[in-house]
């Protein structure tokens, strides 16, 4: 059942009726996939918080996931400055693509080769190898040989990194401190997996901050900002 949701109607559905639709992680940005929508799929969508499609070739509204479980769970839905074209933020629950892919949109046509992730898109894909290589023979990867030392190994490193970032920053160029920086956050995630905390844990705790005051986010956890 839909209900009047009040912006649906400032929306300018096609001779056909449909309108574009493109589902975006929310996390990281990367597009994951394009469909359209009716109007009874958009409200769904916003009644139900799950992306719902209308299938062109079918002629059917459809659930996506509701066969495969690989579900898109609505964060938020935005729409373009001429209202016919809706952006919908998800957080998705496996694959989106029918392929396996995590995002329909895994090919190059400008070069051969896969698509690379960008941005945010690359904290995760550097999360999900990572905590791969837990279960791996420790002579197989550097990360699986550091798991193999232990918590102490992994925090030296990290201890390690951090100096040489600090000394990066005082004494050479941007390019030596922008690769210092790398080497931090690598081995910091390999940490991070160590623990048990994912990325989601990592990105939740960065959007609860956004907009907060950094005096105030502080104060909350009982700490003394730093003069």
């Amino acid at each position: 059942m839909t209900t009047n949701i009040p912006n649906v109607s400032e929306m300018k559905f096609d001779e056909k009726g449909l309108i574009p639709a493109i589902a975006q992680d929310s996390r990281t940005g990367d597009v994951l996939m394009f469909a359209f929508m009716n109007k009874t799929a958009l409200e769904q969508t916003l009644s139900s918080r799950k992306a719902h499609f209308y299938s062109r070739s079918r002629n059917s509204l459809w659930l996506k996931g509701e066969t495969s479980g690989n579900v898109l769970d609505v964060d938020a839905v935005l729409y373009d400055c001429d209202a016919d074209c809706v952006l919908v933020k998800v957080t998705a629950q496996g694959p989106a693509c029918h392929t396996g892919e995590r995002t329909c949109f895994y090919r190059r046509l400008d070069e051969d080769g896969p698509a690379l992730p960008l941005g945010a898109g690359v904290i995760d894909e550097v999360f999900r190898v990572v905590e791969a290589r837990k279960s791996a023979p420790a002579d197989t990867s550097y990360v699986a040989s550091l798991y193999a030392k232990g918590l102490e190994a992994i925090i030296g490193k990290v201890e390690e990194e951090s100096g040489e970032l600090v000394r990066a920053a005082r004494d050479e160029g941007l390019k030596a401190v922008t690769h210092e920086l790398v080497d931090l956050w690598f081995h910091t995630i390999v940490l991070l997996a160590d623990r048990g905390v994912g990325s989601d844990a990592v990105f939740t705790e960065f959007g609860r901050r956004f907009g907060i005051s950094g005096l105030d986010e502080k104060a909350a956890r009982g700490k003394k900002p730093v003069k």
